[in-house]
């Protein structure tokens, strides 16, 4: 099969590289560098079944040959980063997701799409089913992604209904593993990066927002999971143990052993959610899919990457 990855430079675009090559696929990875690291996929480069395109989505995609299967990932994923050109990250999420739908159409190919759970905005329930409409703040610092998102997610039922285009929504929820991009400015990658320095953890607002976090491998197996389904709604992949930020940070000292370093808390930034949890029952009875790694296993998978990295550079 051959498979077409946007954004294949990225953290879950890189991982999924790796994963989709062992499983014996023909990859095209496409990443403008914006955000993505070469070094995450540096290893293939020499792989015959590996080929790596350098463009900006926003820009018509033409490729030649068969093209089965895209994963759309591409854009901007965190707040400092996203937040650098809000307009170049509306232009992604719109232009870029319609160039994907196009491409796709072009070839027939069946198209996924990484949605987030950022359009649920301030959630007012929790967890968060497929079915909420979110509460998002459209003028504020985020919602360039929040809104982006919601849009792209628009496009791809739109193409769905109009030109019959075969589309995958997936809302990808909090995601950490190896890979991450170390100054992402996530609460994951701070707070093992602040640790391994011995420096302070820098905690926003009380630490008493909460999040979810799902490991690598369990954030691929369930994307691949709805790629190769017949489900065409959107679906939350995520684990559904809600933890505070603060009990984060504490794990994390505990798993590195860093009894020196301090908390010290800042503000809240603008519209930061205050409570994140998926509802994945419908990834459930209809994937079959449920996170296996716990918080612990996965972090120290993750800090060991981190140690590595750092002593490297």
């Amino acid at each position: 099969m051959v498979i077409l990855v946007t954004g294949g430079a990225g953290f879950i675009g890189s991982n999924l590289c790796h994963r989709l090559i062992n499983e014996g696929n023909k990859v095209i990875c496409m990443d403008n560098l914006f955000t993505g690291n070469i070094n995450n996929i540096k290893d293939l480069l020499d792989n015959p079944m590996f080929t790596f395109i350098g463009h900006n989505v926003i820009n018509l995609i033409d490729i030649e040959g068969e093209i089965n299967q895209i994963y759309h990932l591409a854009c901007p994923a965190s707040p400092p980063k996203y937040q650098i050109d809000p307009i170049y990250t509306s232009k992604t999420n719109f232009l870029g997701t319609l160039n994907a739908l196009e491409l796709a159409k072009k070839k027939n190919a069946r198209i996924l799409l990484t949605s987030t759970s950022e359009i649920y905005g301030e959630p007012k329930i929790s967890p968060q089913p497929e079915e909420y409409r979110g509460n998002v703040n459209c003028i504020g610092m985020r919602s360039c992604y929040d809104e982006g998102k919601r849009i792209a997610e628009t496009l791809m039922m739109d193409y769905h209904n109009y030109h019959q285009v075969d589309t995958r929504i997936v809302r990808i929820f909090n995601t950490y593993g190896p890979r991450m991009d170390i100054n992402d400015g996530r609460v994951v990658t701070n707070f093992i990066n602040q640790a391994l320095k011995r420096e302070p953890i820098t905690l926003y607002g009380t630490g008493q927002q909460t999040r979810s976090f799902c490991y690598i491998d369990d954030m691929l197996d369930g994307i691949i999971y709805l790629m190769n389904s017949n489900y065409i709604l959107p679906i939350n992949i995520g684990n559904n143990n809600e933890i505070t930020v603060k009990e984060l940070a504490d794990t994390i000292l505990e798993l590195i052993q860093s009894n020196n370093s301090a908390i010290i808390y800042k503000p809240l930034p603008s519209d930061d959610p205050t409570n994140r949890r998926p509802d994945i029952t419908r990834a459930k009875n209809i994937l079959g899919w449920t996170p296996k790694h716990d918080l612990k296993t996965g972090l120290l998978k993750t800090i060991e990457y981190f140690k590595n990295f750092l002593e490297k550079s």
